[in-house]
């Protein structure tokens, strides 16, 4: 599934009636209050919240990860928004008598509307059209922002376990009053304003996880609302446990059902999705892989590309900070800078095109009857771009600096890294040496290439 499908009025108006149905229940309720039934049972709380913020701890690593890979700060934000939430909704599972502490923690009872407040201010924000510099800025401070809030929860955790004020009193509140209304009323806005952003972003670039993601904020505010009116261990109480976990509930469910390898590429904000870089592209592929293929078993064919790439996507990758594009059979594609963060892009490149011949040639001592890497690099202003369709998708790079670098790469010499000029104009003194102009396909004029020899 390409995540993608029309969302008509009548649509729309279903989708609405039942976003809805949950506050006209709780308004029920509080207007009935003999409807408010009374069902106090420890285990079933505990383990649906537990269920609650694992679903939502899942959702923030999923985002997390996808975030950091591609240096996408609406993600980012999104995926800290369901760490906070899952952290504090995690300390109110174990406000359950009887689970970590035998009576009531205040500071635990009440740490579900704190997270849930904390994840609408980066759910808001991450609504927000961001810059380039602003969202580079902020993935630059990505791991300080997440051990930042991962600091707050175990600090708000310590807070409530020695009993700090305000969190000393040992009557937890049933519902919010005084300061508590200040956050709820907040985080409901936030929502809402977030919900309204998700479908203004909806409109302009359809994607079903925008508004699953919109339809989570809308149950998360109403679960808000249930917090602040509800009665403890009551319907209206259980209503907001049963509406967070059916908020998490549905954008686990619509990442499930998109392609694994961009799942979240509904979120990502412009520039991420098909915005432009300076980038440099390392190929590599190994020369005399066919013959070798057909002379040998395929268990050893196997075998011998996993030792290759066991040496050589380490250091381009953990080393010098590359991005593994694609690996097709023999041969693999490097992107670097693909996130705007590297403006030494063509030195990262540069390096890790050495580091792999010289991982690659301590194996040919030892299997001098193996294939050996031809590495080819060049650099230029490519198109990040989100491809694919139903069945399919993934993130990666088009232009004519892509396809230069593969020729690049084909007129290397067996293992050898060869650069294009325009990647050693990036590599100040480098030492390289020509290898004459070449003819490539589909180039009008010849491409001058050099052998990189040290940088």
């Amino acid at each position: 599934m390409n995540g993608r499908h029309p969302f008509t009025r009548p649509h729309a108006a279903i989708a609405i009636g039942a976003l809805l149905l949950p506050l006209a229940g709780l308004a029920l309720l509080l207007a009935a209050p003999e409807l408010d039934v009374r069902w106090e049972h420890h285990p079933s709380h505990f383990w649906l919240v537990l269920a609650a913020g694992t679903i939502n701890a899942a959702l923030a690593y999923a985002t997390g990860s996808a975030a950091r890979r591609h240096g996408d700060a609406r993600v980012f934000l999104v995926s800290l928004g369901f760490l906070a939430a899952a952290g504090f909704l995690g300390l109110h599972a174990l406000a359950t008598p009887g689970v970590l502490l035998e009576e009531s923690n205040t500071g635990f009872v009440i740490a579900t509307p704190i997270g849930l407040a904390v994840a609408a201010v980066l759910t808001a924000a991450s609504s927000l059209d961001l810059g380039v510099a602003t969202a580079t800025r902020l993935m630059s401070h990505a791991r300080l922002a997440q051990n930042g809030l991962i600091g707050l929860m175990v600090v708000w955790a310590a807070a409530s376990l020695a009993g700090a004020p305000p969190l000393d009193d040992p009557s937890a509140p049933e519902r919010a009053s005084g300061a508590l209304l200040v956050p709820t009323v907040a985080a409901v806005g936030l929502y809402a304003f977030a919900v309204a952003r998700y479908l203004g972003i909806y409109r302009r670039n359809p994607s079903g996880m925008l508004l699953w993601m919109a339809a989570a904020f809308a149950l998360l505010a109403e679960a808000m609302i249930a917090v602040a009116l509800g009665r403890n261990w009551h319907a209206t109480w259980w209503e907001w446990h049963l509406l967070m976990l059916l908020a998490f509930s549905l954008v686990a469910w619509s990442a499930h059902r998109q392609w694994h390898e961009e799942r979240f590429s509904g979120l990502y904000l412009s520039e991420t999705a098909s915005g432009r870089r300076e980038i440099t592209v390392l190929f590599a592929d190994l020369e005399g892989f066919t013959s070798f293929a057909e002379r040998n078993d395929p268990d050893e064919v196997s075998a011998m590309l996993n030792e290759f790439f066991e040496v050589a996507i380490p250091p381009v990758v953990e080393q010098h900070g590359g991005e593994i594009d694609r690996i097709v059979g023999d041969a693999l594609m490097v992107t670097f800078n693909t996130r705007g963060d590297q403006a030494d892009h063509a030195v990262r490149a540069a390096r890790a095109g050495l580091a792999i011949q010289a991982a690659a040639a301590e194996i040919a001592v030892r299997r001098p009857d193996w294939p050996r890497f031809r590495v080819g690099i060049n650099s230029g202003e490519v198109v990040l771009s989100v491809l694919g369709t139903k069945g399919g998708r993934t993130r990666t790079v088009v232009g004519d600096a892509v396809n230069t670098a593969a020729r690049i790469e084909a007129n290397a010499p067996v293992g050898g890294v060869a650069v294009g000029a325009d990647t050693v104009a990036r590599l100040g003194a480098a030492r390289v040496e020509s290898l004459g102009a070449v003819a490539v396909k589909g180039k009008a004029e010849p491409v001058e290439i050099y052998r990189l020899i040290a940088v």
